[in-house]
């Protein structure tokens, strides 16, 4: 059964930082570029990087651009989100998901097929 499990998640001040996790399982993980979304209360859910299968390709939003670095271990099925420089408004609850894509990673795309329960960030002082 494909799985994606979550972790990491916590309560940071502002300026803090935390690294997320993404534990993949049940499918050949070295074919799917991976990415990580986020939802805040009472807004919809946003794509905020990817990588891509071989790790050798990495996409971010505006939004998290210079402050966010996501990178993948395959021998180890996965995926690390370093959040840094953390604000109020990056709270929210944080998945990661799994796209059959073999060379790149799209961050518009809507083919993520396989995805997490998600883990809350919350940012406050």
């Amino acid at each position: 059964q494909q799985q994606l499990v979550e972790s990491g998640g916590g309560l940071v001040q502002p300026g803090g930082s935390l690294r997320l996790s993404c534990a993949a399982s049940g499918f050949t993980f070295d074919y799917y570029a991976i990415g990580w979304f986020r939802q805040a209360p009472g807004k919809e859910r946003d794509v905020i990087s990817c990588i891509s299968a071989s790790g050798d390709r990495t996409n971010y939003a505006a939004s998290v651009k210079g402050r966010f670095t996501v990178s993948r271990d395959n021998t180890k099925n996965m995926v690390y989100l370093q959040m840094n420089d953390l604000k109020a408004e990056d709270t929210a609850v944080y998945f990661c998901a799994a796209e059959f894509r073999v060379r790149t990673c799209v961050l518009s795309s809507k083919e993520y097929g396989y995805w997490g329960q998600g883990t809350q960030v919350t940012v406050s002082s």
